[in-house]
């Protein structure tokens, strides 16, 4: 420890720390997804292949079928393969934005929502993703105590801000389940407000600076 330096963690260090420790946890759970899931999927698809060769001539009905459960195994390994990537950093949010990256995150996972975007602009990646997935972590935790929200994402006051507020058909507060949310926001310098409606439902709200 340097001279001078605090014994305690600031508040945002705190944050970082997390942040790095959830990264590590979640590329240990990509690794494990490929070599668990795609690596074991491509493995059986290649001793299909193979054999499927070998009785061409002599079994050809056989091939044929082997041929047909491989060409099933290539469209469940592709959908895992792009699972896996909307997971770490989903390409709809690159090429069109993150309202059309929150709906089809959404529809994807059968949660019903609406969205207000209109006008919104684009910003830089790391700006977009962490608002993504602090939106995302906000709609799961909704979609968990059974309610229904709405996203507002919009700029203001050199900011970028996003709500997510659900009706309150579920009495079950958030809990720690988005400290990771208010890590995001903090550590880009942003805040994050998390407000119990009077008439039931909460409201999740945050601002981060543009700059």
């Amino acid at each position: 420890m340097r001279d001078g330096e605090p014994l305690i963690e600031s508040p945002l260090r705190a944050s970082r720390a997390r942040l790095l420790a959830r990264s590590d946890a979640e590329r240990r759970t990509i690794e494990r997804s490929i070599h668990d899931g795609i690596q074991q999927d491509l493995v059986a698809l290649a001793v299909k292949l193979e054999l499927a060769r070998r009785l061409a001539d002599s079994e050809p009905a056989t091939a044929k079928s082997l041929l047909d459960e491989a060409g099933d195994d290539v469209r469940e390994a592709l959908e895992g393969v792009r699972a896996l990537a909307d997971k770490i950093y989903p390409s709809i949010l690159a090429s069109r934005g993150l309202a059309e990256a929150l709906r089809g995150m959404a529809a994807a996972a059968g949660i019903s929502i609406r969205i207000e975007a209109e006008g919104l602009d684009r910003h830089p990646p790391d700006l977009e993703g962490a608002v993504y997935f602090c939106c995302r972590e906000a709609l799961e935790s909704a979609a968990v105590r059974r309610a229904r929200p709405t996203v507002r994402i919009w700029q203001e006051d050199d900011a970028l801000r996003f709500e997510v507020a659900d009706d309150g058909s579920s009495s079950d507060p958030p809990g720690s389940d988005l400290s990771h949310v208010r890590d995001r926001v903090e550590t880009l310098g942003g805040q994050l407000r998390i407000v119990s409606e009077p008439g039931g439902g909460t409201r999740i709200s945050a601002a981060i600076p543009l700059s």
